[in-house]
């Protein structure tokens, strides 16, 4: 053991280690000349593709922020038509209802006006009505007194006098 342990500080050079540098050196210079360098364009073309997708995504990026800005944009002007044309529709629906409740009060206006018309002609066809019966009682009543019968012409006029007296309320003398 003593042995083993004082030997293995010391490096002893013989055949075996100038075999094992010659072969390292070997392997290092195909290493160097066929393996590296494709290792390096693999490295090399990775290192593009990832630049280049970085690239894209950024453009990807700054064109969704764009077209975020825009659509933004468009709601906001889609907001302010939608508004002016609530604005629009309640105006029109007012001037609508005051177009409606002025033709309401016209209608109205015009139904009292022919209710009127329609009342007055029913007061005079009652009032004919009324100075028909009174004639006929002042007849009857003229016949009995009288015991005779009266020409016609003579009879209407003592009726039309008896009637205007009535209506102007100068019924005595």
């Amino acid at each position: 053991m003593l042995l083993l342990a004082g030997s293995a500080g010391v490096v002893t050079i013989d055949g075996t280690v100038i075999v094992e540098l010659i072969a390292f050196l070997a392997m290092l210079a195909i290493l160097s000349r066929y393996v590296y360098p494709e290792l390096v364009k693999v490295a090399e073309a990775r290192r593009r593709a990832i630049a280049e997708q970085l690239k894209e995504a950024e453009q990807a990026r700054t064109n969704a922020e764009a077209n975020l800005k825009e659509a933004e944009a468009k709601l906001n002007e889609a907001r302010k038509t939608a508004q002016s044309v609530i604005e629009a529709a309640s105006k029109s629906a007012e001037q609508l209802r005051q177009d409606l409740k002025q033709k309401a009060e016209e209608e109205a206006r015009r139904l009292i006006e022919s209710a009127r018309k329609e009342i007055e002609a029913e007061r005079l066809k009652a009032i004919q009505a009324v100075r028909s019966e009174v004639a006929g009682l002042v007849v009857a009543a003229t016949e009995k007194v009288i015991g005779e019968t009266l020409d016609m012409t003579k009879h209407r006029q003592l009726i039309n006098k008896a009637i205007e007296e009535v209506a102007s309320g100068d019924g005595r003398r």
